[in-house]
Parts: structure tokens; sequence; C-alpha cells
């Protein structure tokens, strides 16, 4: 596991020419989770917080991911967008 590939993923993923769709941009979101915070922890967002409760739904799936396998699949993803 490279962090600094990591790093470069997670800049390039601030600079893509085409917005990801929602599906693609959530899996982004929880894997980068999954890296920098490890499993998702918390109360799930609820009532009206239907972005919120997304995200956390989308981290949950990555629960008991290892951080190495989510920073090589961040990367990955990061680079078939680009």
């Amino acid at each position: 596991m490279d962090l600094s590939q990591f790093e470069q993923a997670v800049a390039q993923s601030k600079t893509l020419n085409e917005r990801p769709s929602n599906a693609v941009l959530l899996k982004l979101y929880a894997l980068y989770k999954q890296v920098t915070e490890g499993d998702v922890n918390g109360e799930r967002p609820g009532g009206f917080d239907f972005k919120g409760a997304a995200k956390y739904d989308a981290w949950e799936e990555q629960k008991g991911k290892s951080k190495e396998d989510a920073t090589n699949e961040y990367i990955e993803l990061v680079n078939s967008l680009t």
C-alpha cells in the first residue's frame, strides 16, 4: 500500500473533467472514509437527511474492509475515471 499514491488519487479525484455519477461519488466517499477512519461509526442519519443517510449506507457497505484493500480500490477507481 502506497500512501503517496492514495494522496495523489485523492488530489486527482478533485480535478476530474467530468462529474462522476452519484453512485461512483458515494463509492469514492465510502472508500476514502474506510481508508482514513476505518469502519463506519455513529448513528445513521434519519428523517429527511437523504444525502447523509446515503453516505452512511455507502460507508457501511465497506465495513470490515482492510485499509490496504480500500486504498487499492480507491486508487483503481480514480484511475478508471481519468
